[in-house]
């Protein structure tokens, strides 16, 4: 397998014993994971997704982070997502729903 483009991380609370809890997870990025892969698919983006561990911004959950560009985002639902992933292909950060960049 190649290097994708990018590497997107979805924040899903996973502790050290495996189980999902948290912010994140209680929200719905389970859910998001899904509707994040068929859209990649769908618009043709080279980029893997990853379901994470706990990545600290619990008050901006569910978040999500972007790589190489650095770009976190927070309070994500499917229209974020899509919004998201719309900046992407342009190559631009969707700054309305950034936590950090």
């Amino acid at each position: 397998m190649a290097k994708p483009q990018y590497h997107i991380l979805v924040c899903n609370s996973f502790r050290l014993t495996g189980g999902p809890q948290g912010v994140c997870n209680k929200k719905g990025a389970t859910n998001l994971l899904q509707h994040l892969e068929e859209e990649i698919i769908n618009r043709g983006l080279d980029a893997l997704v990853s379901s994470t561990g706990c990545l600290k911004v619990c008050a901006h959950g569910p978040a999500m982070v972007i790589y190489p560009a650095g770009w976190w985002y927070g309070e994500m639902t499917e229209e974020a997502l899509d919004a998201v992933l719309d900046a992407l292909e342009a190559g631009e950060p969707a700054t309305e729903h950034l936590v950090y960049s």
